[in-house]
């Protein structure tokens, strides 16, 4: 393995402008500034400008969604980006300076322009090299997100050869509205634009350091270019500094195997050290919380990064050089010795000469490729969320948030050495063309020490072997049926709902217990107005007299209220695993008063056990932790109690007087 290396460069410091929580002063929960910051008041006149743009504009997109040519529709996103950062700007108040107001102005004559352009069946902007910005529609919420792109000048003339891409994550900007973005994504090339490579900006749902649903955001943008590109998907870099640099990690960590190549800059990789160092906070989490930060902590999942060639920065004089350090005793611990560029006498940004020396060593590693089959597998899990690597696919766990690995090995003889931790289920799988077996010979496994005899490789060498561990033992095969079980995309905590299309269900009956009333409503509210300010899209709700079956099919139903209030939570209520009736709400041998208390949970929708419901919760992190992005992680498990006596604040719903995750088959822990 490479040894540390540091750069001693005398050239001059390359600048780089980065929007930055504010530290210590953002430590009181009591005083928490609002994020984003309320904007300008726009003039009369400016304001009534900006509408008569926006009518016409909004008139033709009607047209346009009505198209029968579904290239038309397709591409109708390209020109809804426009339009939406504009009204949504002048809606909530997010023209942060008087500049933006003739930027607004411009975005809204380019959305004109596509529309015209696409209503004569053309689009010149799906060909053009450069700078260009492009929308997709979220699975999510349906809205419609914004990604900027820089198209090499090779690329016209390249014919089928495809292309590298590097994905760029962009560092905090509390300012960073649609329109700011769309405006920077048309005139900056940014610190890494390589000759000959697709870069893509995603906006990332604003500023949560792309995770939940900034990180879906990601996934489906790279999967809109790849649609309308020909990217080569086995030369895909993430690389970002900053808040992007902590995108970095986390990207690298749960899907090493789609990258080629990894350059975080600064930024941070946990949770509790970084706030320790950066914000100068005092923690004292619940226990579950600390179980939660695996979600997103890197250095629990750092041999992981054994499968990904990974170039670290940072400025010698930067307090967030502490990311790097901490992921190299990770990687250390492992036997691995991280490249960690510094710059001498640098801060919060790159310095010329370290830039260079990551382009120069990244295009080499582009140049080898992506290791499709790898020999060696070490895959380090606490979630089926992020369940592989590889040739290898964790399907169950003996229990979340604790660590699980995998350790296997294509031994010379051609069989599979396999050392596994807290896993059940697992499959080990290689495409048609790719099994490095025998075709006529069963293929010889060992496990834990367990000696098992594998299937043949097919005819078209694909191999596919599924095992499962019952009584201490692994066989082959699927395991028997079991009922509910945890399983990917499918295995909570709250948070996970809000990846994946959700619909607030708003109650439409009556209330038993007027605290309950009060709470659920405003909490709905609540959830409707931050899913915007701070994912950046338009929550679906309806009222749950009219949820039907493909909502139900296609959506996690977020309900509201209590049973006597909402028809689909009553009809629910006595297969959930905390039973909740008028009088009390009772978790195993517990109970609490059904007056002042609610339960907030996530569970398999007993009416489609493919999705989840969620009963009385958004995404769990409140706007204390809008300050600082390392706060924005899961603040609550499977399932919590809230005391309604304690009024919401910027940190939680009210009291959480007992809360704790499901075990594996989605059932209550035993409760003391």
């Amino acid at each position: 393995m490479p040894r540390p290396l540091l750069l001693a460069f005398t050239l001059l410091v390359f600048g780089q402008s980065v929007a930055r929580a504010d530290g210590p002063a953002d430590n009181n929960p009591a005083t928490v500034r609002r994020v984003p910051a309320l904007g300008i008041e726009v003039p009369a006149t400016v304001h009534a400008e900006l509408e008569d743009s926006l009518f016409p504009l909004q008139l033709m997109i009607k047209g346009l969604a009505k198209n029968a040519d579904p290239r038309v529709r397709e591409l109708l996103p390209d020109v809804q980006i426009f339009e939406r950062a504009v009204r949504d700007a002048s809606e909530y108040r997010e023209f942060f300076n008087e500049k933006e107001l003739p930027v607004a102005k411009k975005l809204l004559e380019q959305g004109l322009e596509r529309a015209g352009q696409l209503e004569q069946g053309q689009s010149p902007w799906t060909t053009q090299t450069g700078l260009i910005v492009r929308g997709y529609v979220s699975k999510i919420d349906g809205s419609v997100q914004p990604y900027g792109l820089i198209v090499p000048d090779s690329y016209v003339a390249s014919g089928a050869q495809r292309h590298r891409l590097d994905l760029w994550f962009h560092g905090r900007g509390e300012t960073l509205s649609e329109v700011n973005f769309l405006d920077q994504r048309q005139r900056d090339r940014g610190v890494f634009a390589p000759r000959d490579a697709f870069v893509l900006h995603p906006y990332g749902r604003y500023c949560n350091a792309f995770k939940f649903a900034g990180e879906v955001d990601v996934l489906e943008a790279l999967e809109a270019v790849r649609k309308q590109y020909r990217i080569d998907d086995d030369r895909i870099a993430v690389r970002g500094f900053s808040m992007g640099g902590a995108a970095c990690w986390q990207f690298a960590a749960n899907y090493t195997d789609r990258w080629v190549g990894n350059t975080p800059g600064a930024g941070f990789s946990e949770t509790p050290r970084f706030l320790d160092v950066f914000q100068k906070e005092t923690l004292a989490p619940f226990p579950w919380q600390k179980k939660l930060w695996h979600w997103y902590d890197c250095p629990d999942s750092a041999i992981n990064l054994y499968h990904l060639p990974t170039i670290a920065y940072s400025g010698e004089n930067d307090s967030q050089k502490q990311a790097a350090d901490v992921m190299a005793e990770a990687l250390a611990r492992h036997g691995i010795d991280l490249v960690h560029l510094i710059g001498p006498q640098t801060g919060h940004s790159y310095h010329p000469a370290a830039r260079d020396e990551i382009d120069r060593r990244l295009t080499s590693i582009v140049a080898k490729g992506r290791d499709k089959l790898p020999r060696e597998i070490h895959l380090a899990t606490y979630t089926l969320k992020y369940n592989r690597m590889h040739w290898v696919t964790i399907e169950g766990l003996q229990e979340h948030w604790e660590q699980a690995r995998v350790d296997a090995l294509l031994s010379e003889n051609g069989g599979i050495a396999v050392n596994t931790q807290n896993v059940t289920t697992m499959t080990l799988a290689f495409p048609a063309g790719w099994a490095p077996f025998e075709v006529t010979e069963p293929v010889a496994l060992s496990i834990d020490d367990q000696v098992l005899t594998g299937p043949r490789p097919g005819s078209d060498r694909s191999w596919n072997c599924p095992l499962y561990r019952v009584d201490n033992e692994w066989r082959v095969g699927r395991p028997p049926a079991q009922g509910l079980r945890k399983r990917h995309n499918l295995q909570g905590p709250i948070d996970d709902a809000f990846m994946d299309s959700f619909l607030f269900v708003r109650p439409t009956g009556s209330f038993a217990h007027p605290a309950v009333e009060k709470w659920a409503l405003a909490e709905l509210e609540h959830a409707q107005e931050h899913w915007r300010r701070q994912f950046r899209g338009a929550a679906r709700i309806k009222l749950d007299t009219e949820v039907n079956e493909a909502d139900i099919a296609g959506a996690n139903l977020v309900l509201w209220g209590e049973p006597s209030a909402s028809p689909l939570l009553a009809k629910i209520a006595d297969k959930l695993p905390i039973r909740w009736t008028a009088d009390a709400i009772e978790v195993g041998k517990r109970s609490y008063p059904a007056d002042r208390h609610v339960p907030l949970l996530i569970y398999p929708n007993p009416l489609n056990p493919e999705r989840y419901v969620v009963i009385n919760s958004s995404f769990t992190y409140r706007e204390y932790d809008y300050l600082n992005n390392a706060r924005q992680v899961a603040k609550l498990p499977d399932w919590a109690i809230v005391d309604l006596r304690t009024p919401p604040d910027s940190r939680w719903p009210g009291k959480i007087v007992a809360a704790d995750f499901f075990n594996e088959q989605w059932r209550l822990k035993a409760i003391p």
